[in-house]
């Protein structure tokens, strides 16, 4: 009887993180929308934007409800570059974000 119980909370657990995982590619997909929206290109012909722009900006407020998350989860992935771990509004507004995948 555990054992059943065991695999029918995997079952549901890989379930809810494949759904996690979908919703965490949804929310990069928008962020490179927003990106390539609000960015200009840089020097290399890559696309660019303050994280100071992103943050400010309307629609985006009403897009993430964790944009520095969703920062983090694309730069992992290795589809934005900036500098540092973790940015905060304010103390990084100039740091730019790269857009490393057209």
């Amino acid at each position: 009887m555990k054992t059943r119980r065991a695999l029918c909370y995997s079952g549901r657990h890989h379930e809810q993180i494949g759904r996690i995982t979908m919703n965490v590619e949804h929310e990069i997909n928008l962020l490179v929308e927003e990106i390539r929206r609000l960015g200009t290109k840089n020097a290399d012909g890559k696309l660019s934007v303050k994280f100071g722009v992103l943050f400010a900006d309307e629609k985006c407020a009403n897009l993430f409800e964790a944009l520095v998350g969703t920062l983090k989860a694309a730069k992992r992935r290795k589809i934005v570059a900036y500098s540092g771990e973790l940015l905060l509004q304010g103390v990084h507004d100039n740091v730019d974000i790269l857009l490393l995948q057209d």
